[in-house]
Parts: structure tokens; sequence; C-alpha cells
């Protein structure tokens, strides 16, 4: 009996760790969002949105007030971006985003009063 049981424990180390490795390396494809995914999940942010006419006045009366944030990936930046924009990578999915929370609260500083611009 100790040996079934033991074979049973096995079984069930097995099937949990090809969960963990199956799940861990599958490929993640971004659900596309919509319109009103992007609202609700601004409010829910305390952020808003600007539209890119309401950014460029504010680009032209004062750019050293933006902190522009360019998300693509740094090839993408490399290829062209807008004047004075900073690149921070993300990809759009959650669990990128909480991995680099520390990492993007050291980039933006302590400066809270900056229009910060992501896009």
């Amino acid at each position: 009996m100790n040996s079934v049981r033991k074979a049973l424990l096995a079984l069930v180390a097995i099937a949990i760790t090809a969960g963990v490795l199956w799940s861990n390396n599958r490929s993640v494809t971004p659900q596309e969002a919509t319109w009103e995914d992007v609202q609700a999940e601004a409010q829910l942010g305390g952020y808003h949105l600007v539209n890119t006419k309401e950014l460029w006045k504010r680009y032209n009366k004062n750019p050293d007030n933006l902190f522009l944030v360019d998300t693509r990936q740094e090839w993408e930046y490399r290829t062209g971006h807008i004047k004075g924009a900073m690149n921070f990578p993300m990809e759009p999915t959650w669990l990128s985003r909480w991995r680099k929370k520390g990492d993007l609260e050291v980039f933006l500083g302590s400066d809270r009063d900056r229009f910060i611009v992501f896009y």
C-alpha cells in the first residue's frame, strides 16, 4: 500500500510540474481592447485620456512640461519617436505591467506634477 501511495504522489507531482511548465511557456496573445475597455481602465486607474489635438496643443505650448513615454520596443523607438520622448518598453499584458511596476516607478521619478503621456 505504501508503494501505491508513493506512486500516486509522484504522478500528482509530475502532473503539477507539467501544468506549471505548460502555463508558463505558452504564448500569450493579448486580447484586443475596445474603446470602452480603455475608458474603463482610465477611470479605474485615476487618469484621463487625451486626444492628439489636445496633446499637440500642450506640446506646442510647453514641451518641457510634458513627460512623453514611448512604450514600444526599443527597436521600434529607434526607428522614430516624438522628439523628447523617453523609451520604456512594455508588453500589453497585466503580467508585464506587474513585473515592471517597480522599474516604472523609478523611471517616472518622484515629480508627481508633470503631465505624463504614454503612447
